[in-house]
């Protein structure tokens, strides 16, 4: 069957740049961006294909339903929303854009960590309250430390180049990959990165393994203090086990992108203590689930997920 015959429901709101592209490539689509989970298993099944964001949720129930479907096309980088494992017993293919958003997320890990090291919005704040506090404010140089970075794909790599440009020292940790150090990293062992890392920013999908991946227990497992970045996903990282490190002391601060949690309005009371702390805390900085998303990102997700459709 040709791509021109494929029929694609698209199941979320998507930038409007994707319909010229699909128009171009001689797709079928309908675009049904506020189909509620029950009209999207009933309409789901004359469908080849599905193409997603961050709202639908693709698990065994849903692909019963779904006898036609060819391939699943996630346009972002995250799998976690999809159940690869049922997908592949029914011989359905899943793509994602995961190299649309890296320049974005990169640029905004960089930019996260540089806030944090020349504590730029804790004195934004104070200046604005006529405080001019300069020795206060006094800052640490992003070339003087080790940056760890757990993941080496896209991301990982589009980060790692960034600060090479800064004079830093990279070390670089992927289990699934071998061979992979470069002129921007050096590849290393994840206990290396414990014993020398200053900085740990994580690169890494949403899985069972790294569910809660760091917790108290990890953190402890650090030779000196380090500051903390996860742009990854929110469920990696224990909100509550940022906070006892920040209090500690082995945590030196936090840029969070993403919280195990992201529904404030609906934590859970341990959540919500924990929240209360970093939101209060200058030695975190918070941004809400942005670091990939960008103008130009938003643009490119859309070229990188038709490209491997045609394919």
């Amino acid at each position: 069957m040709s791509q021109n015959q494929l029929s694609i429901l698209i199941a979320d709101e998507m930038h409007p740049s994707l319909f010229a592209m699909l128009d171009q490539a001689g797709f079928h689509y309908d675009y049904q961006p506020k189909i509620t989970r029950d009209e999207l298993l009933t309409a789901l099944s004359p469908f080849d294909g599905l193409i997603i964001r961050s709202k639908t949720s693709v698990n065994e129930e849903l692909l019963a339903l779904a006898p036609k479907l060819r391939f699943i096309g996630r346009a972002g980088a995250g799998l976690d929303l999809i159940d690869l494992d049922a997908a592949k017993r029914r011989g359905i293919r899943v793509f994602h854009a995961g190299e649309g958003n890296r320049d974005a997320v990169a640029e905004h890990t960089v930019g996260m960590l540089l806030a944090l090291l020349a504590n730029i919005l804790k004195a934004d704040r104070e200046v604005r309250q006529d405080i001019w506090d300069r020795e206060g404010n006094r800052g640490y140089e992003l070339g003087s430390l080790t940056v760890g970075l757990i993941g080496y794909g896209n991301n990982g790599h589009a980060t790692a180049q960034r600060l090479s440009g800064f004079g830093c020292r990279v070390l670089a940790y992927d289990k699934f990959l071998t061979n992979y150090g470069d002129a921007f990293a050096k590849e290393a062992t994840l206990d290396e990165i414990k014993t020398e890392a200053d900085v740990l920013s994580l690169h890494v999908p949403l899985t069972d393994e790294t569910r809660m991946f760091i917790n108290d227990t990890f953190i402890g497992q650090f030779g000196k203090p380090f500051y903390l970045i996860n742009i990854a996903r929110g469920e990696i990282v224990s909100l509550s086990a940022v906070v006892n490190g920040l209090k500690s002391g082995k945590i030196r601060g936090a840029c969070l992108d993403v919280l195990e949690n992201e529904k404030l309005a609906k934590l859970t009371p341990d959540q919500q203590l924990s929240f209360d702390y970093l939101r209060q805390s200058d030695r975190v900085v918070l941004t809400p689930h942005i670091a990939g998303w960008t103008h130009e990102s938003y643009v490119r997700i859309n070229e990188v997920l038709v490209r491997q459709l045609l394919k």
